[in-house]
């Protein structure tokens, strides 16, 4: 299985290194293992939804 760094992942799915970082802390993830101080996030993991909205409108897209 291929492992994408939290750098990677976050340009992937256009959010911050650190959000990345802080989903992976929660388990919000599914299959992440830590290799020694940074994150592996399995090639093929969706994105989790956003669990801070509560509305459910995004005030900011990416396209925006």
């Amino acid at each position: 299985m291929k492992y994408l760094s939290s750098k990677e992942a976050a340009d992937k799915w256009g959010i911050s290194e650190r959000r990345v970082q802080i989903l992976c802390n929660q388990d919000r993830i599914a299959g992440v293992i830590r290799i020694g101080s940074t994150w592996g996030i399995p090639d093929d993991a969706e994105k989790p939804k956003d669990a801070r909205i509560k509305s459910g409108k995004y005030i900011k897209t990416k396209d925006d």
